[in-house]
């Protein structure tokens, strides 16, 4: 039997190592293959370095953060804010999402501070969807598979939407056992430190992404360190309403009741 299989696909690199890369190394850790794809380069994420130095130095980092993590790296398509919702970019990820077999998909919110981590959740979405469909055609041209598919949509940029409101997770999945190594890959990324002191005012870039994991920690009430998710609807990517996290994590995973008792007013 394969392993399953789970794959991270964000903007650029570094943002699977801040939202997603805790999960992927507890899906690792009870035996799922695991993927890492970026869609952009990083190109323009300097302030030191031109635009193709600067893509040849994040392509090194973020090769070298997923074999920190045990992932299968996947190269990125496309340059800092050009990551587009359009046909051609639809077929190249839906070729990786073929390639790697996933039943779990994990990727940004579906609104975020920034478009390009909104184009590639729709892109990613998409892509899932169009998993078993053999008249949509890949780039390049991959086999589909018929099993089903989960996607997961990561907490926004300081789990808020772009209107400022805060975003509340359907579930968090437990990273304190993994939080070493997810912040050995995030280091890897090192050019990445002045740019972000530069633009965003971050600070340590590690820092921030313990801030970020420790506030979903303590939102959780039961972990140390958390990441947060959103279960997308699935009607179209499986045959029934599944939660492979919750099955494969166990005690790791933790849904948020008072999101579910949200969903149920609205129902």
């Amino acid at each position: 039997m394969p392993k399953p299989s789970a794959i991270a696909i964000g903007a650029h690199p570094d943002d699977i190592e801040f939202a997603m890369a805790g999960t992927l190394l507890q899906l690792q850790a009870v035996g799922w293959e695991i993927h890492y794809f970026n869609l952009s380069s990083g190109n323009l994420g300097s302030v030191k370095l031109n635009a193709s130095q600067a893509t040849r130095t994040r392509a090194r980092e973020a090769k070298a953060a997923a074999k920190i993590l045990g992932a299968k790296y996947h190269a990125s398509i496309c340059r800092d804010l050009e990551i587009m919702y359009d046909v051609p970019t639809l077929r190249r990820v839906a070729a990786v999402i073929r390639r790697s077999k996933a039943s779990v998909v994990l990727t940004h919110s579906p609104t975020d501070y920034m478009e390009d981590h909104t184009n590639t959740c729709r892109l990613a979405v998409t892509a899932a969807f169009a998993h078993g469909m053999p008249n949509f055609k890949s780039t390049p041209a991959t086999q589909p598979f018929p099993h089903n598919v989960t996607v997961y949509h990561a907490m926004p940029h300081s789990l808020r939407d772009p209107l400022r409101r805060r975003v509340m997770a359907g579930g968090f999945v437990n990273t304190t056992p993994v939080r070493v190594r997810q912040v050995e890959a995030l280091a890897a990324h090192q050019s990445q430190q002045d740019w972000l002191d530069v633009s965003q005012g971050m600070n340590s870039y590690i820092k921030a992404g313990e801030k970020i994991s420790r506030m979903l920690g303590k939102l959780s009430k039961k972990f140390k360190f958390a990441e947060g998710w959103r279960r997308h609807l699935h009607f179209g990517f499986s045959s029934e309403e599944l939660d492979p996290l919750k099955e494969a994590l166990g005690g790791n995973y933790l849904i948020n009741q008072k999101y579910e008792r949200a969903l149920e007013k609205e129902n």
